[in-house]
């Protein structure tokens, strides 16, 4: 309740006549106020860090009219304004009148033109960017999520941190009036002081023009000091906080941490200070004090700079014998999943040069670990100067299976108008969007304008990620399901007690998990998972019927994968057309029975009418009866933009089905047009 009463309290000044006495006190508050807020924008590390910084100014403004209020009643009305005011009036500005004015409408010439024009015009331009480049932020955010290296509470941290950031700005922007409009009060109340005090000591107490004049003069300029300190205070500590950019430490540890690193210019300039003592005319003592005191601090600087970057120097590796039997056998090895650079890509992985990459793929591992349950292998980065300038590969196991390029010094830029951004036109690796790797120079431009721009790094790990998924299924070994049995074995031992009982052996769990990856069906859940193996396998004949035991377990998870907003977009099979394959395919997936033209006219109508649903913003899902779901997916495997399948069974009582499309028997189709495929 605090600030509540302190805002009303304020209002109430206005009114209500203050003591001498209480305001003093009240000046002091407000002197000592305005040095609490400079300290700390001084100490914030970002300007976010006092986000409530436009409604303390507008308080802080407000308080600082009500004293003028009440000074001007006590002045005006008595003649007298308290020993802080009075204090200003005789000991600061000497007891002269003119040299008071002159220093007050100096303090207001530099709050107003200088300093609150400066900081109005910064967030202004603030507020315009922020806005302009919010869109870009947000599709970096949702980049770095997909990729692994945020999670969800950290992408919803940053998404806030956005939107406070253009809020804040936007606030800081119109809180800058404030200060404006405080300024010319300032003025205004002090020009009312000078002349409503002359004629009240004339008319009403009968002074002398001199007597009055000396009275009230030194007492107005005395109360236009008074406000103006706190107030330039203010203005700087705003001006202060819509400069400041993001950093590691407080503006003073910043300043002093950045331009320790500057050696040079200060040996340059204090040379050239110290040469201005010797030239005819000027002050040889001055100069070359403060031209020296500069010099040495240089050579100070440059003396630590190279010993610090002697003790971070890395010792020389050790020498490897190449013929080493066991270096030929880690050389020879065949990692799960590569990642290979061309040689101007090496500065991605070197954190002296800011590169993050290694740190980047740490954090997908755990992504995928999250969402698929699978602890994929650690990645093999190394450097491969057979691949073309600005190049990367992925590799599981040995085998190259997607390459792209990140130019160094570009960033790629992703837009619906991209003609006019620099650059050859490309294809987003992942999403096959159409974009363009500009230079490192536009990016700036690009958010301006709305367009998203992803990080070199970003683009790789996004690859690498997007891989990773397709191929989860190769990259899970036997010592993989192992481990992750172990760590069943800590949590539910019977469980894993009972697969023995079973006679499941760990190949057949292995096979069941990888049919799973295959089909995108996370294996987070893996005591439930081996609870089905160990009770189906009893009847079981092979591990597809293990497979579908599990799915039918963990169906409500896997339709939640696929709906959106609780509703499940689907595409039916005709019932006529379900029945013939049903009656072609059977239970054995007897697929060689079907004719080939007509298998092929079935899998392009799929394809076809997941496209269209999936231009209309729909990703749809292929349902059929459960004897039908795995020789469809089996067929459709391989087939570029085809929706996963699943089986009526495997629908959570969670959704609402939304058909999308309906694939109809391609016969009557390729029969109407003389045997085309449609």
């Amino acid at each position: 309740m605090a600030l509540p009463v302190a805002v009303v309290g304020i209002v109430v000044m206005m009114v209500i006549p203050v003591p001498p006495v209480v305001l003093d006190l009240l000046l002091s508050l407000n002197i000592a106020a305005a040095v609490l807020i400079l300290l700390a924008t001084l100490n914030v590390k970002r300007a976010l860090d006092l986000s409530s910084f436009p409604s303390l100014l507008l308080v802080v403004t407000l308080f600082r009219l009500a004293l003028n209020v009440s000074t001007t009643r006590l002045i005006l009305g008595t003649g007298e304004a308290g020993d802080v005011i009075t204090a200003f009036g005789r000991f600061v500005i000497g007891g002269s009148v003119v040299v008071g004015l002159v220093v007050f409408l100096i303090l207001v010439v530099i709050q107003f033109v200088v300093i609150t024009n400066g900081a109005t015009r910064v967030a202004e331009v603030g507020a315009r960017f922020t806005l302009d480049a919010m869109p870009g932020k947000q599709m970096a955010i949702d980049a770095d999520l997909n990729s692994g290296i945020i999670d969800d509470f950290e992408a919803t941290r940053r998404r806030a941190d956005v939107a406070a950031e253009a809020d804040f700005y936007g606030a800081m922007d119109g809180a800058s009036k404030f200060v404006k409009g405080d300024a010319i009060a300032a003025i205004v109340i002090t020009a009312i002081n000078l002349v409503g005090g002359l004629i009240i000591g004339v008319v009403q107490q009968g002074m002398s023009i001199g007597d009055a004049g000396s009275t009230y003069s030194l007492l107005t300029v005395g109360d236009g000091l008074v406000s103006q300190i706190p107030a330039l205070l203010v203005s700087i500590s705003s001006g202060i906080i819509v400069t400041r950019a993001t950093g590691t430490s407080d503006l003073g540890t910043d300043v002093a941490n950045e331009f320790s690193r500057q050696s040079r210019p200060f040996i340059v300039g204090g040379s050239i200070v110290a040469g201005l003592g010797i030239v005819p005319g000027l002050p040889f003592l001055p100069f070359v004090l403060v031209g020296g005191g500069t010099a040495m601090l240089g050579f100070r600087l440059a003396k630590a700079d190279a010993e610090e970057i002697a003790d971070e120097a890395p010792e020389p590796a050790p020498a490897v014998d190449p013929d080493d039997p066991a270096q030929l056998r880690r050389s020879i090895r065949v990692e799960a999943i590569g990642l290979e650079l061309a040689a101007d890509m090496v500065d991605l992985v070197d954190a002296a040069k800011g590169g993050d990459l290694l740190d980047r793929v740490r954090a997908l591992r755990r992504k995928i670990a999250l969402e698929l349950g699978l602890v994929m292998p650690a990645v093999r980065t190394r450097d491969n100067i057979e691949l073309p300038g600005g190049s990367y590969a992925i590799l599981v196991h040995g085998v190259e299976l997607a390459r792209g390029i990140a130019p160094p010094g570009k960033a790629l830029v992703i837009a619906d108008d991209l003609s006019i951004f620099p650059g050859e036109e490309v294809v987003e690796p992942v999403f096959g969007l159409p974009a363009k790797w500009v230079p490192e120079a536009h990016r700036v431009q690009a958010e301006t304008l709305g367009a998203t721009v992803v990080d070199r790094a970003s683009v790789v790990t996004t690859h690498l990620a997007e891989i990773a998924r397709q191929n989860a299924a190769e990259l899970i070994g036997r010592q993989d399901v192992k481990n992750l049995l172990e760590l069943v074995r800590e949590s539910d031992p019977a469980v894993v007690e009972d697969l023995g009982v079973s006679d499941v052996a760990l190949p057949q769990v292995q096979q069941v998990l990888q049919q799973l990856l295959r089909e995108q069906v996370p294996i987070r859940d893996m005591v439930r998972i081996l609870e089905v193996i160990g009770e189906a396998a009893r009847n079981a004949q092979t591990s597809d019927d293990l497979v579908e035991a599990v799915r039918a377990v963990l169906a409500p998870a896997i339709t939640e994968q696929h709906a959106r907003d609780g509703q499940l977009p689907v595409l039916s099979l005709d019932p006529i057309l379900e029945r013939e394959l049903i009656a072609a395919l059977g239970a054995e997936a007897a697929s060689t029975r079907l004719d080939a033209v007509h298998l092929q006219a079935m899998i392009d109508q799929i394809r076809d009418l997941n496209l269209r649903a999936e231009a209309d913003g729909h990703q749809p899902v292929l349902i059929c009866s459960p004897a039908l779901r795995r020789p469809l997916t089996r067929m459709l495997e391989g087939t570029e933009n085809a929706p996963p399948v699943l089986s009526f069974r495997e629908i959570g009582p969670q959704v609402q089905i939304a058909t999308v499309g309906t694939v109809v028997d391609p016969s009557t189709v390729i029969d109407a047009t003389g045997g085309d495929t449609p």
